[in-house]
């Protein structure tokens, strides 16, 4: 889930059922997010916007069916968060920017509320979904962060699923990449900042990074 030049956006949803005014209030609920920053309405087509909900949607889903089912908190971010992996309309997982190296390089972080045990990766390479190697490091090791190679292959012997690079690799993303290397030719960045691409691999002056996020409160 790593960032560099370019990332995706998308608002805070929120969801407390599939139908609201018709269920009880529940005591518990999830809150995810597609990345951190501003997409002009202009900027995204009708179809565009279908697909971001409907994936939106289908990861709140995927939450809040482990919670429905006295699931745990963990649980439930992790599926929210491998569904936005799985998808390459964000920059997480499959749908990941590249480095200025041309590499697919991801970050991965999860914390546990009441225990505050946390879990995290950073640039890793042939993890599908950080967030399952994020949660290993926090379950299955005793350290709080990994990286690199050997975050990889700690993920792999703990059962996580591998990819090759060319799993990771969009040529929307890639398009991007070259885009945002002929801006930085053009305007070369801040010592501390780097141009951001909108969807359609446009530079603009927001400046910021994200990535996606979720956070869940279950039944306990």
């Amino acid at each position: 889930m790593k960032t560099s030049f370019a990332f995706l956006v998308m608002c805070f949803l929120f969801l407390e059922s599939n139908a609201q005014t018709k269920s009880p209030v529940k005591n518990y609920g999830i809150v995810i997010h597609g990345g951190a920053g501003t997409i002009l309405k202009k900027d995204l087509s009708p179809e565009l916007e279908r697909q971001y909900t409907a994936k939106l949607q289908e990861a709140l889903d995927s939450g809040y069916a482990i919670l429905d089912k006295n699931g745990t908190s963990l649980d439930a971010v992790v599926a929210a968060i491998k569904v936005m992996e799985d998808s390459r309309l964000f920059n997480a997982g499959s749908g990941s920017v590249f480095t200025s190296e041309g590499k697919n390089e991801m970050d991965a972080a999860i914390m546990d509320g009441k225990t505050l045990k946390a879990g995290a990766v950073a640039c890793i390479r042939t993890i599908k979904n950080p967030i399952t190697a994020a949660r290993c490091v926090m379950d299955k090791s005793p350290h709080v962060m990994l990286s690199g190679p050997g975050a990889d292959l700690f993920a792999k012997q703990c059962g996580c699923v591998t990819e090759d690079s060319a799993y990771f690799f969009t040529e929307k993303r890639w398009t991007q990449l070259i885009k945002a290397k002929e801006q930085e030719k053009l305007h070369p960045p801040q010592s501390d900042t780097m141009g951001s691409l909108d969807p359609s691999g446009n530079a603009f002056n927001d400046r910021k990074f994200g990535t996606v996020g979720a956070v869940a409160l279950d039944k306990n």
